[in-house]
């Protein structure tokens, strides 16, 4: 049987302080730039950890709303959304580039990714503002949405997300984070779950009905309950299905 690799992607530099952990068991990740969360301190910090453990290193920008951590829709204009996503991303290319390390990709985060899988008009927006980049760097996209279709017009190199850690909607959109069936922190069912992905190209609902999901990047979120249990539950139990975390 021929080994599948995948690549692990995980949320960081946000203040959980778990990073030291985290990284021998991931493949990419994702540094928060001061949307959310995050300084040029913590960025250079989780930098320095990913380059010591050859992690690929992304860009995590978000609605600039760290009083609700990013995860709450935020109203703002274009102009300032543009302004907000370029200072984030400026602090994090010079930041990565006083570390030496190169920059492998950008995702946003929280309320901003989820929005802007559904909206095209603020996808638009986002592509805009981070442009300047899509030559060299990857962007993460959700599968089967308007913003990844529109992503690869517009000539950005894509990377297909999906989450390891959360329930899905039958539209594939994620069971909201209000809801007790939001996260996925049994060990076991994520295993279930990123199997049934990588082997099925498909996820199970919260309704019970089988969907779509074709992912290149599984994503386990670094202030997941578990998170650290989850990662070395997976790096044990992937080998056995000849799945491997690619490095």
């Amino acid at each position: 049987m021929k080994e599948i690799t995948i690549d692990i992607n995980c949320d960081v530099g946000e203040g959980v302080d778990n990073e030291s952990q985290l990284m021998p068991l991931i493949s990419s990740c994702n540094i928060a730039c001061g949307g959310h969360a995050g300084d040029a301190r913590s960025i250079k910090e989780v930098t320095l950890l990913a380059k010591a453990h050859q992690v690929k290193i992304g860009a995590h920008p978000s609605y600039p709303d760290k009083a609700n951590f990013g995860r709450i829709s935020l109203a703002i204009s274009a102009e300032d959304l543009t302004a907000s996503i370029t200072e984030q991303l400026d602090l994090m290319v010079n930041t990565v580039l006083e570390c030496d390390a190169p920059l492998h990709h950008i995702k946003p985060h929280g309320a901003l990714y989820n929005d802007c899988a559904k909206d095209v008009e603020l996808a638009k927006v986002f592509l805009n503002a981070i442009s300047p980049y899509k030559e060299d760097i990857l962007l993460y996209v959700p599968f089967g949405t308007p913003i990844g279709e529109l992503a690869q017009k517009k000539r950005f190199k894509i990377k297909k997300e999906a989450f390891a850690d959360r329930n899905y909607n039958p539209d594939l959109s994620l069971v909201s984070r209000g809801l007790p069936n939001a996260l996925i922190t049994s060990p076991k069912n994520v295993l279930k779950h990123v199997l049934n992905m990588v082997k099925n190209n498909e996820v199970i609902t919260v309704e019970g009905a089988k969907k779509t999901v074709k992912a290149e990047t599984f994503c386990i979120h670094g202030d997941t309950e578990n998170a650290l249990l989850i990662l070395t539950y997976l790096s044990k139990e992937l080998p056995k299905y000849n799945i491997r975390i690619a490095k």
